[in-house]
């Protein structure tokens, strides 16, 4: 027995993008959905690993502890492409 929580189905945004330094691959998928609350869902085609992520979350720190990426150096050199393919959040005043 199970409680069913949500389903949802959308036609949604997908990028592939790749690219290549002297020292590492990347392979991700951007999926831009409206499910995630603005945030865009992050795929490395590699491992398999996936993360929520918005502008804001793009620090070196973070794409190397979701992606487990072999050194800072990598992490930074992803965030530098992801910041010009992934959209800030902005806050809205609900009132």
């Amino acid at each position: 027995m199970f409680d069913d929580l949500y389903e949802v189905t959308e036609q949604a945004n997908v990028t592939f993008v790749g690219w290549a330094t002297e020292q590492i691959r990347f392979d991700f998928a951007l999926i831009y959905s409206d499910h995630f609350y603005g945030k865009t869902l992050v795929v490395c085609m590699q491992t398999g690993r996936s993360t929520l992520l918005c502008a804001d979350d793009l620090h070196s720190e973070i794409l190397q502890a979701k992606f487990d990426l072999p050194h800072k150096e990598a992490a930074c050199e992803a965030a530098q492409l992801l910041r010009t393919r992934i959209p800030s959040l902005e806050v809205q005043d609900q009132y």
